[in-house]
């Protein structure tokens, strides 16, 4: 079946004269992805030698190449010997940052630089490196209000490459917390607030303001998170939380915050069965951003040529290459692992129970953060939790499937499968046999564009979907 499937597309692809995706001027009517293995973000057996086909940015059907006509009109992608999924969903990324090694030296360099690099840039460069490391939908939880609301508008008008973005702007925090390192000049400096009532106004003008979520940074009391999830709620919109302790969790998730971030990364003992109970029996998202720091550190101890990965290179300008590397030169003594060590201490154990519990589980990164580049995306926390003995079929649905909840879009995104948007991804290899396959994404395709090809960008732009 395959050899005369991949017959058929060469015949196609020849009569329709389309050996080359990326001279293409306009999105065709209809575009087809055949021959290889699909996983459709459920929990199912994968479909062998499959055919998705999309009509504008929707698919319309899926399943064996045998069962799926493709009009004579199709441009074709030949997916034989690789893997379809759906694309990888970022709950919790930072794109204001690249990965430098300290906040505090970053941001200043940012302002000195400003004219040559606006934070508009930054954010622009972040986006286009997650695209291609195979993440059409990402949460950007931390960002300043105007560059992100804006780089988000010009992502969805298809103007610059990006993941289909929700946009928290600053965090709300309370104003006798920990101080940013750089507070005057700091991209991810919050809204700070004193009191339920501030809380309340805060969360109001974010969302006058265009915001997508709200992000909230501990510390704070457990009525100013009821605060504003109550204000956002009325509003429809929904609360992540930035969560370490058992009290910070408890109170956050009392409160009815939608989406408990960091839950697995903290560095603290086992939190208590009644309250992970309470949680899974809610329903409640976690997302354990459990890689980077506990996984990225000894990974970076073990092999420290990835700090100089050659695709950094490609998409820094030859400044910004500098700096980062400059920031990294004496990684191990960065103050930002400084507790390390204890989170290394209890990470087995924190993932573990959020495994075996049954809750919820999201994937998000942190990406952005030091060491971690947007480029890894998602597959070191895959690995993380496969390592940690969770299924890789299960970990592929918790990028796919379960993040699509968290982003608030299950109907549109999240699977592969007839009347969802056209967001698919083609990794080179079988992640179900090896989760890091994740790292190695050929052809990217989000809502009926394509963005990547045989491993190469594609001027998504230029393409006009036509409906």
């Amino acid at each position: 079946m395959l050899r005369r499937l991949s017959r058929s597309i060469l015949a196609l692809a020849f009569a329709a004269g389309i050996a080359s995706i990326e001279t293409t001027a306009q999105a065709p009517r209809h575009l087809a992805l055949a021959g290889g293995m699909l996983l459709d973000g459920y929990e199912v057996p994968p479909i062998h030698h499959a055919v998705v086909l999309i009509e504008g940015n929707k698919i319309v059907q899926v399943g064996p190449a045998s069962e799926v006509k493709i009009p004579a009109d199709a441009t074709i992608i030949d997916t034989s010997g690789r893997t379809m999924m759906p694309g990888m969903i970022e709950t919790h990324a930072h794109l204001s940052i690249l990965g430098h090694g300290d906040y505090g030296r970053w941001f200043p360099w940012l302002a000195e630089h400003k004219a040559q690099f606006p934070p508009e840039r930054i954010l622009e460069i972040s986006a286009k490196e997650l695209l291609m490391a195979g993440v059409t939908s990402a949460i950007d939880l931390g960002g300043p209000m105007k560059e992100s609301l804006s780089v988000r508008d010009r992502i969805a008008r298809g103007e610059i490459p990006g993941p289909r973005m929700e946009m928290s702007g600053p965090a709300i925090n309370h104003r006798n917390g920990p101080p940013s390192s750089t507070p005057s000049v700091s991209l991810l400096a919050g809204t700070s607030i004193t009191s339920p009532e501030e809380a309340a106004q805060a969360t109001e003008d974010h969302i006058k303001q265009g915001v997508d979520v709200i992000k909230c940074q501990v510390p704070l009391s457990y009525e100013e998170y009821k605060a504003i999830v109550d204000t956002a709620h009325k509003h429809g919109v929904k609360v992540h939380a930035h969560l370490y302790t058992e009290k910070e969790l408890a109170d956050a998730f009392h409160a009815g915050v939608d989406v408990l971030q960091h839950v697995g990364s903290a560095g603290v003992p086992l939190y208590s069965a009644g309250l992970v109970k309470e949680i899974v029996d809610a329903g409640r998202p976690v997302v354990p951003t459990a890689a980077h720091r506990v996984f990225v550190w000894p990974a970076t101890l073990d092999f420290p040529e990835r700090l100089q990965n050659p695709q950094l290179k490609k998409d820094f300008p030859p400044e910004i290459y500098a700096e980062v590397q400059a920031s990294l030169k004496d990684y191990r003594s960065l103050r930002y692992f400084n507790t390390t060590d204890r989170q290394m201490f209890f990470a087995d154990a924190d993932m573990r129970q959020w495994i075996t519990s049954g809750a919820v589980i999201g994937m998000g990164t942190d990406s952005g953060t030091p060491m971690n580049f947007h480029i890894d995306a998602l597959w070191r926390e895959a690995k993380s939790f496969v390592d940690h003995g969770m299924p890789p079929d299960r970990v592929i649905s918790a990028l796919t499937r379960i993040n699509s909840r968290i982003f608030n879009k299950p109907n549109d995104i999240g699977t592969i499968e007839a009347g969802k948007l056209a967001d698919i991804i083609v990794v080179d290899g079988n992640p179900l046999f090896d989760i890091v396959t994740l790292s190695r994404v050929v052809t990217v395709v989000k809502d009926g564009v394509i963005w990547k090809q045989d491993g190469q960008p594609v001027d998504g732009s230029k393409q006009r979907t036509r409906q």
